[in-house]
C-alpha cells in the first residue's frame, strides 16, 4: 500500500481537497486502484451534527495509525479489488493547535510504513500583493519550516498562486525549502477546478510518483484524462444558463452545501448549461419574516419564483422547516422541477406525525444514533422517473444519514392523493423515494445522492432536476436516456 498525505499551510481553504482529489483522479487514470481518507479532527462524538457555522476544539483518537491502515484496504471500486494507493487529506493548517496531534501521528506513521510507501504533498500559498505585483515566497518558506520542525518533510510543494510562478520564484522556493525544482508544483487560478488534474499532469507528477513510490504505472494514453480535458474545455464554452433555488438553513456559507453544489454543477455541465444557484434562507420564506424583516421576505420569494427549479437539501432541527414546506408547496402547485434530498425533524408533539423517529433509534440523541452508510433501495415501479434515470435499475445503493422516516401508517393516505412511493428499503418498511403524479419532476429521496455524484458521472436525481429545469427531461427519456452528441 502506498500512502500520499496532503497537508496545508499558511491559510485554511487553500485547496487541499482539490489537490487530493486531483491526485486520485490522475492515479486512477493510470489504471491504479485508489482510495481516499479525509481527516477532520473534532473532539465531539460526532462532528457531523455541527451547524456548519460552528467550529470546535479538535481531538485525536487512539490508534489512528492502525485505523488508517485498516481503512486504506477497504475496496471502493465495484470490482472489489483492494486499493493500491490511499490519498489522505489532513484537515486544518500546519502550525495550528488543531492539527498538531495528527501531524505527530503521521510523523510516526511514515516510519511504520517505510519511506518508499509514504509521500507528503504540502499545499501552500504564494501571495502576490497588488501594490508590488511580486510573488512572495516567505509564507511558503515559513510553512515548510514549521512542517519540518514537526517531523514531516514535503516531497512535493504545491504552490497556490493567482498567476503562474516565475522561474526565479520557483527556484527560490526550491532552494530555501530544500527540494528539487521539479518538486515545486504551480497551481495558479484557472477558469475551472476541473483543469487542476491537467495542470498537475503537465508538470510531471505521474513521473515523480513512479520514481518516488515505485508505482506500477504503464506510460500509456490515459483515456480518463482525455475525457477530463474535453469536459474542462466544454465548461469554458457554456452559453445557456439555468437557475436552481437552493432553500436551506445555512445559506450564508455556501461551503455548507459543497456536495450539493458540486452535484448540481456536475449535472449542469453534462447538459451544457451554466448553473446559477439562488441561495434562499428558508426562514425568510415564513410568514413571520414578513412582519419582522419584510425586505428579506420579498427578496426570498422573488428568488424562488424566478428560479427554473427548486432544491431543498437536508438539515437538522426545527428552525426554517416552515419555510422549506412553503417552498415545496409552491413548487408542487406551480409545477416547478423539485428535488428534496433527505429529511428533517418536525414538531415532536404534533398530533399528525407525517415524519417520525425510527423506532430502533434513541430519541433525543443525534449523530451516533443515525441510520448511516450505504443502503439498498428497491424500485417498486417501472414507470418511475428516477428508475429510468438510474438506467432502469431494479435497485440502487446510496448513502444514508438520518434518524427520521416517513410514517408508514400514512403511506396509503399519500398515495391516494397522487404521491407514489416508488422506492423502498429491502424490508419494504421504509419509504426511500417519492414522486408526484402529473408533475414535470417532483422527487424526494431519503438518502444523500450528492455524495456519489462525479464530474463525469452526475447523480441521477440531480441530473433529472437539471434536465427538467432546462426543459429537456421528457426528450431525454424518450430517447432512451441518451443525450445528443452535441
Amino acid at each position: 500500500m502506498k500512502y500520499i498525505l496532503v497537508t496545508g499551510g499558511v491559510i485554511s481553504g487553500i485547496g487541499k481537497g482539490i489537490i487530493a482529489s486531483s491526485v486520485g483522479t490522475i492515479l486512477k487514470s493510470c489504471g491504479l486502484h485508489v482510495t481516499a481518507i479525509k481527516i477532520d479532527p473534532y473532539i465531539n462524538i460526532d462532528a457531523g451534527t455541527f451547524s456548519p457555522y460552528e467550529h470546535v476544539v479538535p481531538h485525536i483518537t487512539d490508534a489512528i495509525q492502525e485505523w488508517v491502515m485498516r481503512q486504506a484496504k477497504v475496496s471502493v471500486d465495484d470490482d472489489g479489488i483492494e486499493p493500491e494507493v490511499c490519498v489522505i487529506e489532513l484537515g486544518g493548517t500546519v502550525g495550528d493547535i488543531e492539527s498538531m496531534p495528527f501531524i505527530e501521528a503521521f510523523r510516526q506513521f511514515q516510519f511504520k510504513v517505510k519511506r518508499e510507501n509514504f509521500c507528503n504533498i504540502h499545499v501552500s500559498l504564494v501571495p502576490q500583493p497588488n501594490s508590488t505585483g511580486e510573488q512572495k515566497t516567505k509564507p511558503t518558506q515559513n510553512s515548510v519550516r514549521e512542517l519540518r520542525g514537526l517531523g514531516l518533510s514535503p516531497d512535493l510543494i504545491v504552490c497556490r498562486c493567482s498567476t503562474p510562478l516565475d522561474t526565479a520564484v520557483k527556484e527560490k522556493i526550491s532552494m530555501f525549502c530544500h527540494v528539487e525544482p521539479e518538486q515545486v508544483i504551480c497551481i495558479h487560478d484557472v477558469s475551472s477546478i476541473y483543469r487542476v488534474p491537467l495542470l498537475l499532469e503537465d508538470q510531471g507528477i505521474v513521473d515523480y510518483f513512479c520514481r518516488r513510490l515505485d508505482l506500477p504505472i504503464e506510460m500509456r494514453p490515459r483515456k480518463m484524462l482525455t475525457k477530463w480535458k474535453e469536459m474542462s474545455d466544454r465548461s469554458d464554452r457554456l452559453l445557456e444558463q439555468t437557475s436552481i433555488a437552493l432553500v436551506g438553513k445555512y445559506t450564508k456559507l455556501s461551503d455548507s452545501y459543497a456536495s450539493v453544489i458540486k452535484a448540481l454543477e456536475h449535472s449542469a455541465l453534462a447538459i451544457n448549461y451554466k448553473l446559477e444557484v439562488k441561495y434562499i434562507d428558508s426562514a425568510d420564506l415564513e410568514p413571520a419574516a414578513l412582519q419582522e424583516e419584510p425586505v428579506k421576505y420579498y427578496e426570498a420569494w422573488q428568488k424562488l419564483c424566478s428560479a427554473d427549479g427548486v432544491l431543498v437539501p437536508g438539515g437538522f432541527g426545527v428552525r426554517g422547516t416552515g419555510g422549506k414546506i412553503q417552498a415545496i408547496n409552491w413548487a408542487r402547485r406551480q409545477k416547478k422541477p423539485f428535488l428534496d434530498a433527505n429529511s428533517t425533524e418536525f414538531d415532536p408533539e404534533t398530533k399528525h406525525p407525517v415524519v417520525i423517529e425510527m423506532p430502533e433509534h434513541n430519541p433525543g440523541q443525534m449523530g451516533g444514533t443515525m441510520r448511516l452508510g450505504k443502503r439498498r433501495t428497491l424500485f417498486k415501479s417501472t414507470s418511475s422517473f428516477l428508475r429510468k434515470l438510474y438506467g432502469d435499475a431494479e435497485y440502487v445503493d446510496e448513502r444514508h444519514r438520518h434518524r427520521f422516516e416517513v410514517n408508514p401508517e400514512l403511506k396509503q393516505h399519500f398515495e391516494d392523493r397522487g404521491f407514489r412511493f416508488v422506492g423502498q428499503d429491502l424490508e419494504g418498511e421504509r419509504m426511500e423515494i417519492i414522486e408526484l403524479e402529473d408533475h414535470p419532476y417532483f422527487v424526494g429521496v431519503q438518502y444523500h445522492p450528492e455524495f456519489t455524484s462525479r464530474p463525469i458521472k452526475p447523480s441521477p436525481p440531480y441530473f433529472g432536476l437539471l434536465l427538467a429545469a432546462s426543459g429537456k427531461l421528457q426528450n431525454y427519456l424518450q430517447k432512451g436516456c441518451r443525450l445528443s452528441p452535441r
